[in-house]
């Protein structure tokens, strides 16, 4: 049986004086895999990916375990703790207003005055040496004076130095009212049909502040800049957000499931000697950022959706009603709202009660399959 070990990192302070810290807990291969990085509930209401901890523990005390694995639950504490009566906020910092996936760093802009002193290295000397440029990095600006930095950045900068030390970065989160589906890195295209997710985000390989672009987009500008100067080297890093499904539920059959669509991934990493998890057969669709569509609402009201995340919706399919019951005596309280072209629905706002303007749904247009 494999051996879990479990340290608590400080990444800050509460207003008592008292440490605020996360769990850490890793889990020994024999060295020969890759790294693995798996954080989950950066975002209060998304605690899903705590389930799925749990559920990848159980199985990788048994595994034959070549990856180092590194998994962080409740990776914010602020953020799972951060209730208005029964709901759970916490998807920005209520000090300064900013996601919580928004505070991490783009160490990018090391690239160029790496590349010039390893441009002969090794591939195992390239690998190392900008990893612990990365770390150092990252270190460097955790040393700075206490009132230099906030609580959000303090606790991403932690999390972000854990993340440093891996070749795979697993980031769990949730939507609101959502199906499953992957934030993909075009670059790592090929490796999303070992998850057993239905709907595949391609990215951009650039960096917008979230956790995956900040593991992955050092990697792919080095390897970029490699390039341009004639030699080729892989990107040494592969990142993921991984979306499992609705936020504030716990559902431990379905983090199950989505244990082992990660283990099926992490076989096809070669993070264990010997796995039995595979791919599931299923039909998985792509779609590039450009063509995720954001759908706002037309009118205020209260609208019941009609369109579920997962369905494919035709161009004129309605999609929701809104109900308007202060204009009954004066106009059709009740009104039908559609959508202009063919998608896949991917996401809803929780709420029933919305404002003109609120982010009502999320669709997949344009999509192929993968």
């Amino acid at each position: 049986m494999n051996q879990i070990t479990q340290e608590n990192i400080q990444v800050g302070e509460i207003a008592n004086g008292l440490p605020l810290s996360i769990p850490v807990y890793r889990v020994q291969g024999d060295g020969s895999g890759p790294k693995v990085y798996i954080q989950a509930n950066m975002h209060g209401a998304e605690v899903q990916g705590n389930a799925v901890i749990y559920q990848l523990l159980e199985q990788l005390k048994h595994l034959p375990l070549k990856a180092d694995v590194t998994l962080v639950p409740y990776a914010n504490p602020i953020g799972c703790n951060q209730k208005s009566g029964e709901f759970t906020l916490g998807r920005f910092d209520p000090i300064t207003g900013t996601n919580w996936n928004r505070m991490y760093v783009d160490h990018s802009h090391l690239v160029e005055e790496f590349i010039e002193t390893h441009l002969d290295c090794s591939l195992e000397q390239i690998k190392a040496s900008f990893r612990q440029r990365l770390l150092d990095h990252t270190n460097t600006q955790l040393a700075q004076p206490h009132d230099r930095i906030n609580t959000g950045k303090r606790i991403a900068l932690n999390l972000q130095r854990l993340a440093h030390e891996a070749d795979i970065v697993l980031d769990l989160h949730t939507g609101p009212i959502s199906a499953k589906h992957l934030y993909c890195p075009e670059y790592a295209k090929p490796s999303a049909s070992y998850f057993n997710i239905p709907h595949v985000l391609l990215i951009p390989n650039d960096f917008d502040g979230a956790m995956d672009e900040a593991s992955f987009c050092p990697w792919w500008k080095l390897q970029q800049a490699y390039a341009e100067k004639g030699r080729q080297i892989p990107v040494f890093t592969e990142a993921f957000t991984v979306e499992l499904g609705s936020q504030e539920k716990i559902d431990l059959e379905e983090a199950l499931n989505d244990a082992n669509s990660l283990v099926s991934y992490l076989t096809y990493k070669q993070a264990f000697s010997g796995s039995p998890q595979q791919p599931e057969e299923m039909t998985r669709y792509a779609c590039t950022l450009e063509n995720y569509r954001t759908f706002y609402a037309p009118m205020g009201g209260m609208i019941e959706y009609t369109a579920k995340p997962g369905d494919k919706v035709e161009a004129g399919q309605t999609i929701a009603k809104i109900l308007r019951m202060e204009r009954y005596l004066s106009e059709n309280p009740l009104n039908t709202i559609s959508i202009d072209e063919d998608a896949i629905t991917i996401l809803h706002f929780a709420s029933a009660s919305v404002n003109q303007g609120t982010e009502l749904f999320k669709f997949f247009t344009k999509y192929e399959i993968l």
